[in-house]
């Protein structure tokens, strides 16, 4: 019996890897487009999750409207009651003498209000207590 021995044709390897890897190359590139996928806008929100947010998101809301009516440089208070057991007053930071004038301050703080928010003439928050 006479066996013949086949060597492997480099040009007919080649020629087969080549469409293999065309085959591979069309079949990507004729799937459906789905377009550029969409990132989830995303929106800003603000939960109000404990009174003392609730208070300095308030007192800066009064301030900026009390702003257009008021001089705010001498530091008045704005609210004896923002909130139920919260007030909001004016002061400077670093603070000044006319913060420390009592009728520059919230007279409910101490009585019926014991927490307080203070912000800045410009209506920047300061502290809260």
């Amino acid at each position: 019996m006479l066996y013949l021995e086949m060597k492997p044709d480099p040009v007919l390897l080649g020629f087969v890897a080549l469409v293999a890897i065309l085959a591979v190359l069309i079949a990507l590139f004729l799937q459906p487009a789905s377009g550029p996928e969409e990132k989830p806008k995303l929106q800003a929100t603000f939960t109000i999750t404990s009174a003392d947010q609730l208070a300095r998101q308030e007192c800066i809301m009064l301030c900026k409207e009390k702003q257009q009516e008021l001089d705010l440089s001498r530091g008045p208070c704005l609210s004896g009651s923002i909130i139920d057991d919260w007030v909001c007053d004016v002061a400077h930071d670093p603070r000044e003498a006319v913060d420390d004038d009592p009728a520059n301050q919230c007279p409910e703080f101490g009585d019926t209000a014991s927490h307080f928010v203070e912000v800045s003439p410009e209506c920047n928050f300061i502290r809260q207590f």
